[in-house]
């Protein structure tokens, strides 16, 4: 990579961090993009080099910090000695159950991805990495598919219903201990997920 691109990439990165930082100290609404530029030290002219406008920038923050803990809990996944031994669903839980707790010991990014997470910036968040660093989760969730010994209905649809239930259920379990704590609601639901996935299942390859 020449030196160019090198420094296109720290000025993106640092306007990124910059963005987040005030993002969750301020607030998405209460945040210009006067106040991201001026705490990044760059030109305004610069940001509009990367980004659209302060949506663009938080959509790409999203995409970013959540291909960061799916590739976390991915890894993680490919380092478990058990983890050969995996069915489908155990694999998913074993995801979940790592991505729950990054959010747990960081729950300013849970906060900020929560409450501006849509269907569509998650989606693109899987299938489109920002940078070199992140993780296209689209292709580990289709090979996933694909080792497992069944055939499923409507896999994205069924993606989708376990990050509802896991986003929901999770804010407020971890920011307000309801309905329990957030050990109380594991077990729940993990069997909740095994439920989703089986009612997906079409029968054996």
């Amino acid at each position: 990579m020449g030196k160019l691109e090198t420094n296109k990439q720290l000025k993106e990165s640092t306007l990124l961090n910059t963005a987040f930082e005030i993002f969750t100290t301020k607030g998405f609404s209460k945040t210009s993009i006067s106040d991201i530029v001026g705490h990044a030290g760059v030109a305004k002219g610069t940001f509009y080099l990367y980004f659209k406008d302060k949506y663009d920038i938080r959509n790409r923050l999203i995409c970013h910090k959540s291909s960061q803990l799916f590739r976390t809990a991915v890894q993680k996944l490919h380092a478990n000695p058990e983890a050969s031994t995996f069915s489908f669903e155990d694999e998913i839980i074993y995801i979940v159950d790592n991505i729950i707790n990054q959010l747990n010991s960081n729950q300013a990014l849970l906060t900020f991805i929560s409450k501006n997470l849509s269907w569509g910036v998650f989606k693109t968040a899987l299938t489109t990495p920002i940078n070199d660093g992140d993780l296209n989760f689209a292709d580990i969730y289709h090979q996933m598919l694909e080792k497992s010994p069944w055939h499923f209905r409507e896999p994205e649809i069924m993606l989708f219903l376990i990050v509802e239930l896991v986003s929901g259920a999770c804010y407020s379990a971890i920011l307000y201990q309801e309905p329990c704590s957030l050990e109380q609601l594991k077990p729940e639901l993990y069997s909740a997920i095994r439920l989703i996935i089986q009612a997906h299942k079409a029968g054996t390859k």
